[in-house]
């Protein structure tokens, strides 16, 4: 048996590698341990989130499925952040857990040149530092040109509660107990994290009374570019707002050693924007309370996901802190909090590209990069994808600069700083991120996406149309002036505008108390809401914008000094120690990359850019 590339792990990483690989045209096949598991859901209930959600979006504009599999999954949509500017508005939906893995199974059958089996990979064989087949647990052995890893929590698990230390992965399912030993013997770096999950409570147990509702947009949203909305805004499932309180920090303090994490159990890092409970109190003494939300997991059974209240705490204790929340007083518990370590590469050891620096052909994507979300391994499985195929093309690889995709300041991050724990996106991290918004993924992507047929010529053309209908509405605006006539200045009065003069309707959209509401009650336009947006964001922010381009024009400008694969930075004389041992474990491709290394100071690159210059490295 033979495959063009074969993806093992059926996470939200593996089903968007495995996907844009076959659809662009290679024989693929997706290992997955247990099929039932395919784009399972372990953790939180939902997809997208700040910064979270501008990932999904990307993954749709570059051809990938978990914006669209959400559309038609969700009881639950809404736009956070929606009173603030652009730049960090995301989209969030609760997923049902249910529904979203078997729409993501149906899209996988559906895909041509596609193929999914049930079994564990043991072992990986490689000739002359190159992938040649992987090994399953029965000893089947199956070749390939290209890997790609998304084995997400399952390398050598354990679950945590309390003292109690099991070998499984998430949900009790068996781990994978030889692959990461196989591949530090192949010369991958291993690291031990740790994330975890909180209770699941029975809803018939719960008193909602008690807690605030918290309800979906009152605006129809999607993920995908290509979806219309197919729910309907009244019948959206409410989630709940509750919080910690005085009673519950007093049973957490008073157990904190009987927690696996304090009590010397945890050996992984756990995440630092996603804490446990008792982490959070620990870290935050200050606080009187802490926010929770009750999230329901899916319409066809009835357990609420208690977000927020993620613990390690034996189950006795458990069952206390629960119930020291009002309205959950007599809450049953259908499923306890754990924490789970597992294996993950160093980072540092991977390409841009996603390929590994240690072997040919292998590709890792996910949480065995060190990430945590189901977002951030979907961003990373959609590249990988591509360039494994772009790999077997014998084409450059399509690496995302950090002013054109959040992906790109994942992948970016990750391969130059690396991680010593599970990775989030946030918006903070994007220097670039009022270019980089929710609302012009398609815009920003679809481009790159078509040239290197990810998609469909009909969602290019979808794309080239969009931006056109931006372009016109924008010169219609510069063009068009509104009249001072009677009617429109006692309209303007009603509106507590002040215009005095005739002015373009471009102009008068800069000022912060005119929208494009106030603009279509002085002239037709026939665009619809989307390009209305765009249209709104370019102008008010116009300024903004521009000066963000320059910026960039800098950043390229580091980018495009390339660093010759072949240098040797022991002959580059007065580097700093740290700045020469860095730039040789992560062998940055350009000077802008160099710069982003941490340890590596301002006086190295420069020292590092004459070197270059003068070419004495050839």
């Amino acid at each position: 048996m033979k495959y063009d590339i074969i993806v093992v792990g059926g996470g939200h990483a593996g089903c968007e590698a495995a996907h844009i690989a076959a659809f662009m045209g290679k024989k693929t096949l997706l290992i997955t341990m247990n099929i039932k598991n395919i784009a399972d859901m372990p953790c939180n209930p939902s997809i997208g989130g700040t910064a979270k959600g501008i990932i999904v979006r990307e993954i749709d504009a570059l051809g990938g499925l978990m914006g669209r599999v959400t559309d038609k999954s969700h009881f639950q949509i809404k736009m956070l952040n929606s009173a603030k500017g652009p730049a960090v508005q995301s989209l969030r939906a609760q997923a049902d857990k249910i529904t979203y893995p078997q729409n993501m199974l149906k899209e996988l059958k559906s895909t041509k040149n596609l193929t999914i089996l049930e079994g564990t990979v043991e072992d990986i064989k490689v000739e002359n530092q190159k992938i040649k087949k992987i090994v399953l647990e029965d000893q089947t052995e199956i070749e390939t040109e290209v890997l790609i890893l998304t084995t997400g929590t399952y390398l050598k698990s354990n679950i945590l509660i309390g003292a109690e230390n099991t070998e499984s992965g998430p949900h009790g399912e068996k781990r994978s107990n030889f692959l990461s030993t196989n591949l530090q013997n192949l010369g991958f770096e291993l690291q031990r994290l740790k994330t975890g999950t909180p209770q699941r409570i029975k809803a018939s147990t719960i008193d909602f009374s008690k807690m605030k509702e918290e309800l979906g947009s009152d605006k129809y949203y999607t993920f995908s570019f290509d979806n219309k909305p197919s729910y309907k805004i009244n019948e959206q499932q409410k989630c709940y707002l509750l919080y910690t309180n005085e009673k519950t920090h007093k049973i957490i303090l008073d157990n904190l050693k009987k927690s696996a994490m304090y009590g010397g159990y945890v050996t992984g890092v756990g995440p630092r924007y996603c804490p446990s409970i008792e982490d959070k109190l620990v870290r935050f003494k200050d606080k009187e309370r802490h926010q929770l939300f009750l999230e329901p997991e899916s319409l066809y059974y009835d357990e609420w996901y208690l977000q927020g209240f993620s613990t390690s705490m034996p189950r006795d204790i458990q069952e206390k802190m629960v119930h020291s929340l009002e309205g959950l007083e007599h809450a049953q518990i259908t499923k306890y909090a754990y924490a789970i370590e597992y294996d993950a590469i160093n980072p540092l050891q991977i390409k841009p590209s996603l390929e590994s620096k240690v072997i040919e052909g292998i590709f890792t994507a996910g949480q065995i990069n060190g990430t945590s979300g189901y977002e951030e391994a979907a961003g990373q499985g959609i590249i990988a994808g591509i360039n494994a195929v772009r790999k077997l093309q014998k084409k450059e690889p399509i690496i995302l600069k950090r002013n054109e995709a959040y992906i790109g300041v994942l992948i970016d991050d990750l391969v130059t700083k690396g991680t010593k724990e599970p990775y989030r996106m946030l918006t903070s991290r994007a220097e670039y991120r009022l270019i980089l918004r929710h609302d012009n993924a398609d815009l920003r992507l679809r481009p790159i996406a078509w040239k290197i047929k990810s998609i469909t010529k009909k969602q290019y053309q979808n794309t080239l149309e969009k931006q056109e209908k931006i372009n016109k509405l924008i010169e219609m605006l510069k063009q068009e002036k509104i009249k001072l006539t009677k009617e429109n200045k006692e309209k303007l009065k009603q509106l507590h505008l002040d215009v005095r003069t005739s002015k373009s309707f471009y102009e008068l959209l800069k000022r912060p108390e005119i929208n494009m509401d106030i603009v279509s009650q002085f002239i037709k336009i026939v665009d619809d809401e989307e390009i209305q947006e765009q249209v709104q964001i370019a102008i008010k922010y116009e300024g903004y914008i521009n000066k963000t381009y320059k910026d960039v024009e800098r950043m390229l400008k580091l980018e495009e000094k390339l660093i010759p694969e072949n240098i040797d930075y022991d002959k580059v004389k007065n580097l700093a120690s740290e700045a020469r041992q860095k730039l040789k474990k992560v062998k940055p491709l350009s000077i802008g990359q160099a710069s982003r290394i941490s340890g590596v100071n301002p006086a190295d690159i420069s020292i590092l850019a004459i070197y270059l210059k003068k070419g004495v490295w050839q």
